[in-house]
């Protein structure tokens, strides 16, 4: 459930990992490799508030393909 605090709605990690249909360990990931710039906002334990600009550039980066090389050698 999403909060507001002074007026700008929040979203915690879980919310907007669904809303991107992605898992929390794929979000971690991408922040370990640097594929996603960490959101600015924290609540006073520490845990991440994305807001909603912050939900739609994860949902964009969920909905990026990415190729892979794969080499095929013949039997």
């Amino acid at each position: 459930m999403p909060i507001t605090i002074r007026d700008t709605t929040y979203y915690r990690t879980s919310e907007a990992c669904a809303a991107a249909g992605i898992s929390k360990n794929t979000f971690f990931r991408w922040l370990r490799t640097g594929e996603f710039d960490d959101v600015s906002s924290v609540d006073r334990h520490g845990w991440r508030l994305f807001k909603e600009a912050d939900v739609r550039r994860l949902c964009e980066r969920a909905q990026r393909v990415t190729t892979m090389r794969v080499e095929v050698t013949a039997c």
